[in-house]
């Protein structure tokens, strides 16, 4: 029988905004501090987010990878931290004005967030390192910024493939990553910690509200 605890104990998660451009999200102004969700289109950014959160639909999850065009900010409760989906990188099919655009606001936003306190790299367990994953680590280091290596879709390859990943991401982040399937459940919880480890801080205001210019979603 499955504890009830472990479900009582996983914080939820609020949609508290969607920001579409630099201009809104320079003008989201909140005190709470954020760790962005960041990976290549189709690694399951969106399925990853309704697994921590125990809910199917809170984040949208598209058949066509890419498609995501906005920055979601979602209120972690009780911490009263943010995790923040970034659109996905590295989908060729999408216009090369379009991929510029997501490209400005990912960097806006990475580089002028002054309460972002850590970068959750989602990476697909199922393909070999990819460069676009390593630039965006090294973005991250070169800021010193944290960052959280989640190799994602564990359920889909094998143990062996599994830990040569890991392997490989701990060697080039210089910590272990978690691996993780949204499908089984495996490593929702270590994630969680390394989550709240990260956006804990003793002035964090668990009642901050965020004000935007953005159109905000229940």
């Amino acid at each position: 029988m499955p504890d009830q605890s472990d479900k009582k104990n996983t914080p939820s998660l609020e949609l508290l905004a969607t920001l579409y451009t630099l201009n809104q999200l320079e003008s989201a102004a909140h005190d709470l501090p954020q760790i962005a969700f960041a990976g290549r289109s189709n690694v399951g950014k969106s399925s990853l987010i309704n697994a921590l959160a125990r809910r199917k639909t809170l984040a949208k999850v598209s058949s066509e990878p890419g498609k995501t065009r906005s920055v979601n900010l979602f209120k972690v409760h009780p911490d009263g931290f943010c995790l923040t989906d970034l659109p996905g990188y590295g989908y060729a099919r999408r216009g090369q004005e379009e991929r510029k655009a997501w490209a400005a606001l990912i960097q806006r936003y990475l580089e002028h967030t002054p309460s972002l306190r850590a970068l959750a790299l989602l990476i697909d367990c199922r393909i070999p390192t990819q460069e676009s994953d390593r630039i965006m680590a090294e973005f991250a280091r070169a800021r010193s910024l944290p960052v959280i290596g989640v190799l994602t879709k564990a359920d889909k390859c094998r143990l062996q493939e599994r830990a040569a990943q890991a392997k490989t991401w701990e060697r080039l982040l210089g910590d272990k990553p978690v691996v993780v399937s949204s499908v089984t459940r495996m490593g929702l919880d270590e994630l969680w910690v390394r989550l709240r480890e990260a956006g804990r801080t003793a002035e964090t205001p668990l009642n901050a509200e965020i004000s935007t210019g953005a159109p905000e979603h229940a």
